[in-house]
C-alpha cells in the first residue's frame, strides 16, 4: 500500500500523490526541495510526522528557535497553499492555510512565509499569521 502525502499535493489526475515520490524525497534524503512551495509542503508533512530533525535543518540559522519540540496534543488534518510568489532568485513568499485539532477543538493556521535560499536549498525564514 502506498501512503499518501500528508501535504496533500495531488497529480494531474487529482489522484493524491505517495509520500515517497512527493515529501518524502526531501525528509528521508539528503535532497533540496527545488523551491520554496516543496520546502513549505516538506516543513507541514515534517509536522505531521513529527519530524523535528528536518524542521531544524530547514530553518534558516537567524530565525531558528534554540528548543525546537512540538506539542504531541496537534493532530494535523489538511493544507491548503493558497500562493506561492517568488520575489527573486533567491527569496519567496508561501502563503497558506493549515489545519489542525487540538484537544477535540478545530484550528486553523493562516500564515504567509518568507524562505531564502542559501548555497543552494531553501530555508524557512518566518511568517506573519494572519
Amino acid at each position: 500500500m502506498t501512503l499518501a502525502c500528508p501535504c496533500g499535493r495531488v497529480d494531474i489526475r487529482g489522484k493524491a500523490c505517495a509520500f515517497t515520490a512527493c515529501c518524502g524525497r526531501f525528509l528521508d534524503h539528503d535532497t533540496p526541495a527545488p523551491d520554496a512551495e516543496h520546502l513549505m509542503r516538506s516543513r507541514y508533512s515534517a509536522f505531521v510526522l513529527g519530524r523535528v530533525d528536518y524542521l531544524a535543518a530547514s530553518w534558516h540559522a537567524s530565525t531558528r528557535p534554540a528548543d525546537l519540540s512540538l506539542d504531541p496534543r496537534v493532530k494535523w488534518l489538511g493544507l491548503e497553499v493558497k500562493n506561492h510568489r517568488v520575489i527573486d532568485a533567491n527569496h519567496a513568499e508561501v502563503a497558506f492555510v493549515a489545519r489542525s485539532r487540538v484537544g477535540g477543538r478545530g484550528q486553523r493556521l493562516v500564515e504567509a512565509s518568507r524562505f531564502g535560499r542559501e548555497g543552494g536549498r531553501w530555508f524557512y525564514v518566518d511568517g506573519d499569521l494572519k
